[in-house]
């Protein structure tokens, strides 16, 4: 009884497709299915790469840019200088993927890059100097306009009684 308890009840690929097993049905359907993530030959793997999981199944100029600090260009650039192939991620070999780790650790990357560009605002705000005032006051620095547009900064519209505009 004690053994019993002991192994985890396991559905059957039937159980899962949800289709009912009769007696006349091929015993390769109704096979109980022992290690979920291998299933048929297929191994599922994610890549890491700068400490992101990158997407298996992109090609890997495209999955490189979900590392924050890596775009189009940077990601074609690497690929370049490895002399590799644009091939699915899921396709890549250990080795090909030790290369790009190695590549890419070159760079300013996720949290060395957003700490750099926290530390240069807090710069510019604790100097006073007019990007950082505009910072402070969560309008755009590059100057732009901020009559109509920059809602993403300033938040959302607050209507103010009395401005509507008088017909002539």
């Amino acid at each position: 009884m004690a053994q019993a308890l002991a192994t985890p009840v396991i559905p059957s690929v039937s159980l899962i497709s949800g289709t009912r097993c009769s007696k006349q049905a091929s015993p390769l359907v109704s096979f109980p299915v022992r290690n979920p993530a291998k299933v048929g030959g297929l191994c599922i793997r994610c890549a890491r790469v700068g400490g992101v999981e990158i997407p298996s199944n992109k090609r890997i100029e495209f999955s490189l840019q979900y590392v924050h600090g890596i775009g189009r260009t940077r990601a074609r650039q690497i690929l370049g200088d490895l002399g590799m192939e644009n091939k699915i991620t899921k396709e890549l070999s250990e080795e090909e993927l030790i290369t790009i780790r190695e590549e890419v650790s070159k760079y300013m990357i996720e949290g060395d890059l957003r700490r750099f560009n926290a530390l240069n605002i807090r710069r510019l705000k604790e100097i006073q100097c007019y990007r950082g005032i505009r910072h402070i006051q969560g309008l755009p620095c590059r100057g732009q306009r901020t009559k109509n547009n920059c809602r993403t900064l300033k938040g959302k519209r607050v209507a103010i009684a009395g401005k509507k505009k008088s017909p002539r």
